[in-house]
């Protein structure tokens, strides 16, 4: 259903599974662990796989925080969208990956739910995608000393708000691991 013309493919986007990033989030080995078995799955699917990795001054690029984690390995083929801001597509060339692989659906996976997650789904269905959360493939880290709710009453807010998401013309929602489905 998306709204971009002639975009009928769905790819896996995985965000921002780098090192530092992943240190002390919740659920750590289990959400790797899902985002491993579904880029296994995209693959022999031949869905597009597009990685994206995420510096600043406090990780920057090159450093071993910046890299992601050793239970995931990015096949040279596969695209890798680097960027400096939550939404991916902000100042990067995800909409240029994506547009060459005619993606009008992404499937959206990794960290941290309450930052780039959100950014980037947001970001994608005011663009035109349908977008789709995988529930149990996505974390953060432990912000409630500042307020935040605790990591998983996040995750599980955030599932909860996007699969009811809504926009004319696009499909947004949460599904979990199992339930994925690439066509």
């Amino acid at each position: 259903m998306t709204t971009l013309i002639e975009r009928p493919n769905t790819a896996l986007l995985v965000i921002d599974v780098q090192n530092d990033v992943m240190a002390g989030v919740h659920n750590r080995d289990g959400v790797i662990a899902n985002i491993a078995f579904l880029v296994d799955k995209a693959r022999a699917e031949s869905v597009p796989v597009v990685w994206v990795q995420h510096s600043s001054d406090d990780l920057p690029e090159g450093s071993d925080g910046w890299l992601y984690v050793h239970e995931l390995t990015h096949s040279g083929s596969e695209p890798v969208v680097h960027k400096r801001y939550g939404d991916s597509f902000e100042n990067t060339d995800l909409e240029a990956v994506l547009a060459e692989r005619k993606v009008g659906h992404l499937i959206v996976t990794g960290a941290q739910t309450d930052a780039c997650i959100r950014s980037t789904l947001h970001g994608a269905i005011v663009r035109g995608y349908d977008a789709t959360l995988v529930g149990d493939a996505h974390t953060t880290e432990d912000l409630s000393q500042w307020g935040a709710p605790p990591p998983d009453k996040v995750i599980d807010h955030t599932n909860l708000y996007w699969q009811h998401h809504t926009a004319p013309g696009r499909h947004a929602g949460t599904v979990s691991t199992g339930s994925v489905n690439f066509d």
